[in-house]
Order: structure tokens, then sequence, then C-alpha cells
């Protein structure tokens, strides 16, 4: 299982986090959020997936970032259609094979767009309550990567709440998807309980419940998390 810190903010603090070795980091993009982020991302290691966390954003603005702060995955937290997200794998495609094609001299020029030689993993979020209509989701099977399910709120992500993870028992796919909403420390024994359960859980999403204020995460608390769900 993987482990997912979001909402990341402060160049600081982001170093100071990835030395923990995430296996992703997200950057919120959405302007209403309290993490969302501007500014620079410091280096680290290659192993860490940069996410880029949009919600409802026009395909331009999340292609040019992606290409500016060279994003791995991208987390659609809005109301996206499977016809948005086929529009993106398509641009996402079309980018991909331009670099490959165009890699032996890549290097050599100036300005040029940047797209990762791999392909761009696309996670799509979904909120859940009390209950959840699971038949949404086939529509998507076939252009996304990995669902998220996160804690239906009055904040797209980061509320601090957790929803009935006892939904998540009807959950019809093979598909793996992240776990999110309302995750901390006083989770662990829940999480080791719905590991052992056999639904495809890829990762788990951390954020809120790891901060001492919205961007600034808790390295102690978050490492103490890693040593003891991630054995």
């Amino acid at each position: 299982m993987k482990l997912k810190v979001c909402g990341m903010k402060y160049v600081d603090n982001i170093q100071q986090v990835a030395e923990l070795q995430p296996d992703y980091l997200g950057f919120i993009f959405y302007e209403k959020s309290k993490r969302n982020f501007e500014g620079i991302i410091p280096d680290f290691s290659n192993a860490i997936k940069k996410t880029g966390v949009f919600v409802n954003e026009h395909l331009e603005i999340v292609i040019s970032l992606i290409e500016e702060y060279r994003l791995d995955a991208i987390q659609l937290h809005g109301d996206e259609t499977v016809a948005y997200v086929t529009e993106l794998k398509q641009h996402l495609s079309e980018r991909r094979t331009l670099f490959i094609e165009e890699n032996k001299s890549i290097k050599k020029r100036k300005n040029q767009h940047y797209i990762s030689k791999n392909e761009i993993e696309i996670i799509k979020v979904f909120g859940i309550k009390d209950s959840f209509n699971f038949d949404v989701l086939e529509p998507y099977l076939e252009v996304v990567d990995y669902f998220l399910f996160d804690t239906k709120g009055k904040e797209r992500g980061g509320n601090g709440t957790q929803f009935d993870w006892s939904v998540l028992n009807a959950y019809p796919f093979n598909k793996p998807f992240f776990l999110s909403g309302g995750i901390g420390l006083e989770e662990v024994e829940e999480v080791k309980k719905i590991q052992k359960s056999g639904l495809p859980i890829y990762a788990l999403d951390v954020n809120s419940r790891f901060e001492s204020k919205p961007g600034v995460k808790k390295i102690e608390e978050l490492e103490k998390f890693k040593k003891e769900v991630f054995v």
C-alpha cells in the first residue's frame, strides 16, 4: 500500500515531508482551497510522484500546469465527466508521443514543452458519506488509473472527517483506489483492519489531520504514522 500526502504548500515543509519518502505528494491548484498552491516546488526524489489536484479546471490550464510543474499524476476532485477525462488523456497521449519522438534532441532545446516520458496517472475522486451508488463509477473504469474515495463535505477535500468505511464493502470492481478522508494517527488500527478486508486499496491519502495549520504538515506525526502503518 502506498502513501500520499496532500495539500503541500510551503517549500521548507515540502522538503521535510519529502524526506519521509511518501509515494505521492499532492499540490492543490484550486483557488478556493486554503491549501491552494502557488510558487516553487523544490527538488526531491524522483521516486515521489508529484500530483496536481484540480477541481473542474479548464483542460488548457491543467496541461499548462503539468508542463510547468512536471507533474506525474493528476487528481480530479470536481465533477469531471468521462468525456472530460477522455479528452485529457488524448492530450497527454499526443504530448507523450511527441516527447518520445523528439527525445534525442529535447535536451538541446530551450523552452521545450515538458511532458513525462511515463504515462501520467489519472485519479478520479468521488465523495462518500453514509451511502454510495457504485454504478456511477462504471463509465470511468476504462479512462482512469485509480479512484479516490473521500468524505463528502463542505469543502472539496481536507474536511478532516471520516466517512463510513463499511460502505466500501459493496465496492464491486477490481480497479484500485486511494482511501482518504479524516485519516490521522487515531485511525491506525482501523487502517490495519481495512487493509485485511481484501478491498483493492492502493494508497492512503492523508492531509488535514496531520497539519498544524492549512498546508503545514506535522513531520513527527507523519513519520510515526508511516512507521506504524507501512511496516
